[in-house]
């Protein structure tokens, strides 16, 4: 099955934020950990770790130098809701906690290599 967007003849970019990696291209939407930045404003990545442009392969060590991803800040949201039971059998002690990360939608603009 031929996938145009899965050739090596578009540009993507593996970038690093928040301490996982993202496989982007321009015009994907993300949703990542949090950033300080206000919604509708410009925000640059700048740890870039591989750049592919039309074929060309640029793989930092750990960072290609100079290669920025531009991104504009969509919204801030919170996301689902995760439960954690913790319990000690025979002792009667049961916890129940709860977790909702903070996210931030972006969307990438432009890769600049």
């Amino acid at each position: 099955m031929f996938d145009p967007l899965r050739e090596n003849n578009f540009m993507y970019a593996v970038l690093e934020t928040g301490s996982k990696q993202y496989r982007v291209a321009a015009g994907d939407k993300l949703e990542i950990e949090r950033l300080e930045v206000e919604a509708g404003k410009p925000f640059t990545f700048d740890r870039v770790l591989l750049v592919n442009n039309e074929g060309k392969l640029a793989v930092g060590a750990p960072t290609v130098n100079g290669a920025t991803v531009t991104a504009d800040v969509v919204e801030h949201k919170r996301g689902e809701h995760k439960l954690t039971f913790k319990m000690k059998r025979r002792k009667g002690y049961h916890k129940t906690i709860g977790h909702r990360q903070e996210l931030t939608v972006v969307k990438i603009t432009a890769i600049n290599a």
